[in-house]
């Protein structure tokens, strides 16, 4: 049986989960993970139960750093695995530069080689990564032009205090097909909810599709897909009610059947994706979806 120094439990250690989201607000100011968090658990989904968490404590108890482990399922390249997801790497600042950081990071690595053939993360900070074996990969959006001057009204935003709207959201999660055969998420619902559930979600009852977009003047900008079957995008665009002249997709759009111009981005302004291992599609041209960023 593997003994890990760093390895806790969140259902063991009542504690655990307060010192870790009281750390993510001093790291992370502004990002509002605890908010987030709560409102994921609100919905039926406990990050607690999703992440593996790696800490270190101070000789008087407090949580000074952490590393966190996801399960990611993912199609890559046509093939269905379970990816490695570290997240919410973390140091307290009055104890940086004392090796705490690497020391969980050799430990969280030493256990996530004998699970998965691939890691990822996100990052603004790549440097910090490299030494680790993690290596950067350029990302792509993809622009397609639309020619809609406005469709039939055949949607509408997803209410998640509704409790028969967090019912659909639920089975689409469960029931989702992958977005994308290039790179595409299938049945996960922890990262998906806590990032994109309080944003704006719209529900295409026709489609059965949940969509995760945003319309700036005529440009639809689409950064996930949630339905049991992906479709073309112009089946989308045509329940829009207002003119689209033109759509930025933030994922691979191999299956939308529709003629794109890919070009180099990092999404959210600075989010580097870095991998370490076996990534099947590394020299292809794709985006890792938003709800899937850790």
């Amino acid at each position: 049986m593997e003994n890990y120094r760093f390895q806790r439990s969140f259902a063991e250690e009542a504690t655990l989960s307060s010192k870790l989201f009281n750390l993510l607000e001093i790291v992370f100011p502004g990002a509002r993970l605890t908010e987030l968090a709560e409102n994921a658990r609100k919905l039926g989904v406990a990050w607690e139960d999703a992440s593996t968490p790696f800490a270190r404590f101070g000789d008087d108890g407090s949580l000074i750093a952490h590393v966190g482990v996801l399960e990611i399922p993912m199609r890559l390249m046509g093939k269905d695995v379970i990816v490695g997801g570290v997240h919410a790497v973390s140091t307290h600042p009055d104890h940086r530069r004392r090796g705490y950081y690497r020391e969980i990071m050799n430990e969280v690595l030493d256990y996530c080689d004998k699970r998965y053939e691939t890691l990822v993360l996100t990052t603004s900070n790549p440097e910090f990564y490299q030494p680790f074996g993690f290596r950067f990969l350029q990302e792509h959006s993809f622009q397609a032009t639309c020619s809609s001057s406005g469709g039939t009204n055949g949607m509408r935003l997803l209410d998640t205090s509704d409790v028969d709207d967090v019912k659909l959201l639920h089975r689409l999660l469960e029931t989702r097909a992958p977005v994308s055969n290039i790179v595409g998420i299938y049945n996960e619902k922890p990262l998906f909810v806590v990032i994109e559930a309080s944003r704006a979600l719209y529900y295409f009852p026709e489609l059965d599709c949940i969509a995760c977009m945003e319309i700036q003047d005529n440009q639809l900008l689409l950064f996930d897909l949630v339905a049991p079957q992906i479709f073309a995008l112009q089946d989308l665009i045509e329940r829009i009610p207002q003119p689209i002249q033109n759509c930025c997709i933030y994922f691979s759009p191999d299956c939308l059947n529709t003629d794109v111009k890919p070009s180099p981005e990092k999404l959210e302004g600075d989010s580097c994706l870095m991998v370490r291992g076996t990534f099947t599609p590394e020299h292809q041209k794709f985006m890792l979806p938003r709800s899937a960023r850790c």
